[in-house]
């Protein structure tokens, strides 16, 4: 691991977390929790595999996170942030935040992930309407999704469970995605531009900012 070699903390938590990969294994293990390699490495498209192993080495010796064996029937060695790596997650909230202005031109052959929209959508999404009972808008699916929930006024964004049944279900472009979560596009110009809406657009709709009429 390098080192600016320098006297600062700010020089200190990068020797520690500027290195490529990094936050955005970070960013994984916050989004999914405690989770096997196999899934790591599919949430990090474009990664090696000897290299995630490497960052993995260096964030343990850090201290940032950890490794322990599930009995069956999950019977797996899982990866999850310690408490010091937790505390990650402003650093990450801020970074989200700080490129989101930088998300709304159309991907040049970036790649996706609909389970990154997790992290972000905690604090994009409000319960427009939290005098009425809990409602859940799954983007994506079991595969690559996320379920945001909707309930009394708290918002709670997960990766997508069996355990959960949407009251609606929605796809679209990510540029369109971004768009109509940051309040830049309505519910109908979004439908103009690929947004699919299966089940309730009302729950759709409870969960944007600036929110308005439910379309069809």
């Amino acid at each position: 691991m390098r080192s600016y070699n320098q006297y600062c903390s700010m020089a200190r938590a990068l020797d520690l977390v500027g290195d490529r990969w990094t936050l955005l294994i970070v960013r994984e293990l916050l989004t999914q929790g405690p989770c096997r390699f196999s899934d790591l490495r599919r949430g990090l498209p474009g990664i090696a595999s000897n290299l995630l192993a490497d960052r993995l080495r260096e964030m343990e010796s850090a201290g940032l996170i950890a490794r322990h064996d599930e009995p069956p029937p999950v019977a797996a060695s899982l990866i999850g942030l310690t408490s010091r790596g937790q505390d990650l997650d402003g650093v990450v909230r801020e970074l989200t935040r700080w490129g989101a202005p930088l998300m709304l031109a159309p991907p040049a052959g970036d790649a996706f992930r609909v389970h990154w929209f997790t992290l972000p959508l905690r604090h994009l999404c409000r319960d427009g309407s939290p005098e009425d009972p809990a409602v859940t808008v799954r983007l994506g699916d079991l595969h690559d999704g996320c379920d945001i929930t909707a309930d009394h006024g708290r918002i709670d964004v997960r990766p997508c469970s069996t355990e959960r049944r949407p009251d609606a279900t929605i796809t679209a472009p990510p540029q369109v995605l971004v768009a109509l979560f940051t309040g830049l596009m309505t519910p109908a110009t979004a439908k103009t531009e690929g947004l699919i809406v299966e089940g309730s657009a009302a729950a759709l709709d409870r969960l944007l900012p600036n929110r308005g009429p439910a379309d069809g």
